[in-house]
């Protein structure tokens, strides 16, 4: 299967803006920063989350504990993805416990990789609530979760895909949509 590009949706100041903007969310949903941790979903979640807590720290002059997450063995297609599945790193620099834990990830989509993370995260201790923040929420849900914070809505059909690109996997930030071209 190959994909087309076919058009950016967000260029490396739209992905910024949106950034601070949910960064700015999280402080007044939380009442500030207190017990807050940011935790990116392995691969691109994690660069957000790290640009979240760094958006954070200069606005609020506040360190927020940044992990990083890999749901690989989580995942309930895991069979259907890989006989030898590749297992990326798990870095949690704090207890979860009792924590307010804000999933980062860069699409949402079905939300079978948040369902993942969610068992994921509960296996590590048991937070005080969990949140998600995402850079694009695309819909088509199969599951009943949402997000508490989105970069931007982009509604697509179930042939596009949305790429988020950002500069430490990719070499550059933007976000584009490309279509599946069926051979």
């Amino acid at each position: 299967m190959e994909l087309i590009e076919k058009a950016q949706i967000m260029d490396k100041e739209a992905m910024r803006r949106a950034l601070i903007r949910v960064a700015h969310e999280i402080v007044e949903k939380n009442k500030g920063l207190e017990d807050v941790v940011l935790v990116g979903i392995h691969r691109r979640g994690y660069p957000l989350a790290q640009r979240l807590a760094q958006i954070l720290k200069e606005s609020e002059n506040v360190d927020v504990p940044v992990g990083e997450l890999d749901i690989t063995l989580y995942r309930d297609d895991l069979t259907l993805r890989s006989t030898q599945p590749q297992v990326g790193p798990t870095r949690m620099p704090v207890d979860v416990a009792n924590k307010r834990v804000i999933l980062v990830d860069d699409v949402l989509y079905t939300g079978r990789t948040i369902r993942a993370a969610l068992d994921a995260i509960i296996d590590m201790g048991r937070p005080t609530n969990i949140q998600v923040a995402v850079m694009v929420d695309r819909g088509h849900r199969e599951l009943p979760i949402r997000a508490d914070y989105v970069g931007k809505n982009v509604p697509t059909s179930s042939k596009e895909v949305i790429h988020v690109k950002v500069a430490e996997i990719d070499g550059h930030d933007e976000v584009v949509i490309a279509e599946k071209k069926d051979e």
